[in-house]
């Protein structure tokens, strides 16, 4: 129980820094582009307007761009205080990318950050827009770095286990770096960003238009981000499916959760808008039980999303637990999937192996120290089956996963209508009548939608891979470090109290700011 608590604790503080570092993150992702392509139109024209315009939505980044440091540094250190069997396993593999971010991507978003904000008449205009494109592609390089760990902890490859260490050792860094999963979770990732920002610019914007202040720097800023929102969900749409096939071929159990399926089948139905039964559950208690009390759904459209075939078979959170079907992985590969008790076997056959082969290297024994390592490596892809206990120990929270899952997308289509709406009715001229104000309180009230399908999409990728830390091989309860449950509780209480306090400072300080307006 001890243990379990931990675990609990340590999962809930990582998870409160982290979707409090994504409140921030997005913004900054976003909003460096914005005033990039406007500080080149002043640049180009030589227009004043647009250097204010700039300048003032350079202040509202620089807001932000401060509170997201400071709950990254926190959130990288928890690696360490609260995850050291994590690190210890893996740290080889994933500090590389960390390291590359902090050395790299964050010194240089930090430097022409600094060339940006105070360099104003101090250098050239020229030189000055390159340290805003610079500052701009550096925020978006951090995020490609810590992406690329993120996605290697869904899909763990290009590494190696060295028995002699019990540490896992990067073997391919490109592997690692160019991992379809990988690139996939960048793109989808930066691209929220971007619709982020875009809707907070509309959103500042139409606050301005309500009330008959800075027109000019609201209807302009609504063109540049209603254009680049756009764009930018186009390349979402794309990724996110990119996302659904990547998600099939390597973490299944998500998938299921995703769309509360717990039966698998041939042209699979994908959820349009549904409501779960509780009372349905995995295994023969639930059996007789429908997975939804309500749903409408789009017959064949999972299959099609999940093997790109209108007849393909999905498994189901009870197929995945049970095996037997066959199933082809993202290499191609077909094989019929173990059971989740074969798996285990396994796993424990792994653990034992690498025991053996410990005590046979301090006998000097090489013989079984071979013997040892060959039924390790034969066995390793189910290393962390050994630490599951039970079979529904593999399940996420179905019911937080299904639904955040379908807000983000009912969300996402309800973007492509604002932005649509809000460039239509600017190039129209129509966004500054008395009739239309709707439309701007509209996208005042997006702001909070945005941030909400924002998170939706980090709680589908890291509450859907759980009970793992490292797909497979390492679950959370054998990660954890052997600190005081009571310690961990503190510095949790404490961290949500100074995240709220700084989130509503950063509130309180860019109102300010946007009520003094383009000064």
């Amino acid at each position: 129980m001890l243990l379990t608590t931990l675990v609990d604790l340590s999962r809930w503080q990582f998870a409160v820094t982290a979707m409090y570092h994504w409140l921030f993150v997005p913004l900054t992702l976003g909003l460096g582009f914005l005033i990039a392509f406007m500080e080149t139109r002043y640049v180009m024209t030589g227009d004043e307007f647009w250097k204010r315009t700039t300048k003032f939505w350079m202040k509202l980044f620089a807001i932000n761009f401060a509170m997201g440091v400071a709950t990254g540094i926190i959130l990288e250190f928890e690696f360490g205080t609260n995850w050291s069997n994590y690190s210890w396993f893996v740290g080889d593999i994933f500090g590389a990318p960390l390291a590359i971010e902090g050395i790299f991507a964050f010194f240089m978003e930090s430097t022409f950050f600094a060339v940006m904000y105070f360099g104003w008449n101090k250098v050239s205009r020229k030189a000055h827009l390159v340290s805003t494109w610079l500052t701009a592609i550096g925020t978006n390089l951090s995020a490609v770095w810590i992406l690329i760990a993120n996605a290697w902890m869904q899909y763990p490859l290009g590494m190696e286990f060295n028995p002699d260490t019990a540490r896992s050792e990067m073997t391919d860094f490109w592997a690692v770096v160019s991992s379809p999963v990988a690139i996939n979770k960048f793109l989808h990732s930066v691209t929220n960003g971007y619709v982020l920002a875009s809707v907070f610019v509309i959103a500042v914007s139409s606050w301005f238009l309500l009330r008959k202040r800075e027109q000019t720097l609201a209807r302009k800023s609504i063109r540049v981000a209603s254009v680049f929102g756009i764009i930018s969900l186009a390349v979402l749409i794309a990724t996110g499916d990119g996302s659904a096939y990547n998600v099939a071929k390597v973490q299944p159990m998500k998938l299921a959760a995703m769309e509360g399926l717990y039966d698998g089948s041939e042209k699979a139905p994908l959820v349009a808008v549904g409501v779960l039964n509780p009372d349905k559950v995995p295994g023969p208690e639930g059996a007789d039980e429908d997975p939804y009390l309500f749903e409408i759904s789009f017959p064949s459209m999972l299959s099609y999303l999940a093997t790109r075939q209108a007849d393909g078979f999905v498994p189901g959170i009870n197929d995945i637990i049970e095996g037997g079907y066959e199933f082809t992985d993202r290499q191609g590969n077909t094989y019929v999937e173990p059971s989740f008790y074969e798996k285990k076997a396994r796993g424990t056959a792994a653990v034992t192996a690498l025991a053996d082969y410990q005590a046979a290297k301090e006998a000097g024994d090489t013989l079984a120290m071979g013997q040892a390592k060959a039924m390790l490596e034969q066995n390793f892809d189910y290393f962390g089956y050994h630490y599951v206990e039970e079979p529904e120990d593999l399940v996420p929270n179905v019911p937080l996963v299904f639904y955040a899952f379908h807000i983000m997308v009912a969300l996402g289509m309800f973007f492509i209508l604002l932005f649509v709406l809000f460039i239509v009715f600017e190039w129209k001229n129509l966004i500054v009548r008395e009739k239309h104000k709707w439309l701007l309180w509209l996208g005042i009230i997006s702001v909070p939608l945005v941030y909400i399908c924002s998170q939706s999409g980090w709680i589908v990728a890291e509450v859907g891979r759980q009970p793992w830390t490292i797909q497979n091989l390492l679950p959370v309860n054998a990660a954890v470090s052997g600190v005081e449950p009571g310690n961990v509780l503190t510095t949790l209480v404490i961290f949500i109290c100074l995240f709220t306090a700084m989130l509503g400072v950063e509130i309180s300080i860019m109102l300010r700011q946007i009520k003094k307006g383009g000064e």
